[in-house]
């Protein structure tokens, strides 16, 4: 992973943003300074490599989703009114919202640019697909925004909101490494549900993780989502599961406004705890990624050049951060 990893760090730290008007270009460079896992390029050049396409040609298009993901963070950080992001506090409160909506603003569309640098060749694919995914994303954004006013949301319906808020998006980072790398059509569309079953069980992974997270290691406050009165698989699971006493303790908690942050997390985590909800979540995962396991296997390439990809996988969904 370090050689990828470098790849990116060196692209990125390339673009020039130590430019004027410098109150819209530093907040960027500073989003960007603050790291992040590059999970979703990595992805990119991966599944390029494990097609047998030039990384370099790959490159610009996998920095471009980065770009791209970070802006969806900047924006959701704001509509969240979340304070940390990756141990630092977040832009908007940095600066403020209006200049971290108009950085975010720039961003997208430097991510834009540089995700439209592939080959002449695969440039409509590629953007067809970047803005078919830029499009989904805000539809779950959209979903999760009006999940929070509501208590009668379903399983059905949770999953298809994280399918498009957060699983579309590393699956079209394979599917633009398949496309650069010159895939055949169908292997395209397996990475692709690869890529989508995959970012299920990773938002499983990240739902359990706001609950159950070390705060030094997760980067951000832990039970940020129950402030927030999201509604994650933890907390439909929960209520599916409760009894009458356990489902009015729930939905008072996410009502109640008088509850300060620290008592409302703790009413909720302890019913959470009374119906084994953390194993019932990490069992869920362990499902999606038995499905996204058929879709590489289906894929038409010696078990040697998906190995690394599927390492990848595998790290990402026992991660502690």
């Amino acid at each position: 992973m370090d050689n990828y990893l470098k790849m990116i760090g060196q692209y990125l730290d390339d673009i020039p943003l130590t430019k004027e008007p410098r109150n819209l270009y530093e907040p960027v460079a500073y989003c960007l300074a603050n790291g992040g896992k590059r999970i979703r390029p990595v992805m990119t050049l991966l599944a390029c490599k494990m097609f047998g396409g030039n990384l370099k040609e790959a490159l610009p298009a996998a920095a471009g989703l980065e770009l791209f993901h970070n802006f969806t963070l900047l924006h959701d950080d704001i509509m969240d009114d979340a304070p940390i992001r990756r141990n630092k506090p977040t832009v908007h409160e940095q600066w403020n919202a209006n200049t971290a909506i108009l950085s975010g603003d720039v961003l997208f569309a430097i991510s834009s640019q540089h995700v439209s640098k592939v080959p002449d060749a695969h440039l409509r694919p590629v953007l067809d697909l970047f803005y078919q995914t830029v499009t989904e994303v805000c539809e779950g954004q959209q979903y999760d925004m009006d999940f929070e006013n509501r208590h009668d949301v379903s399983e059905e319906e949770y999953l298809e909101m994280i399918r498009l808020k957060t699983a579309v998006l590393p699956a079209a980072c394979l599917k633009t490494g398949a496309i650069v790398a010159g895939a055949p059509a169908a292997d395209q569309e397996l990475v692709y549900r690869f890529g989508e079953l995959i970012g299920l069980a990773f938002q499983l992974r990240d739902d359990w993780l706001d609950v159950y997270g070390d705060l030094e290691a997760f980067g951000k406050k832990t039970g940020g989502d129950i402030v927030a009165n999201k509604k994650t698989w933890l907390y439909i699971k929960a209520l599916d599961k409760a009894d009458k006493q356990q489902q009015e303790n729930l939905i008072k908690a996410f009502s109640d406004e008088s509850l300060e942050d620290d008592e409302k997390i703790r009413l909720v985590t302890s019913v959470y705890d009374e119906l084994n909800i953390s194993d019932d979540a990490q069992q869920k995962m362990k499902e999606y990624y038995a499905l996204a396991s058929v879709k590489m296997d289906r894929i038409d390439l010696p078990g040697e050049q998906k190995s690394e990809l599927i390492a990848y996988a595998d790290q990402l969904l026992n991660r502690n951060k």
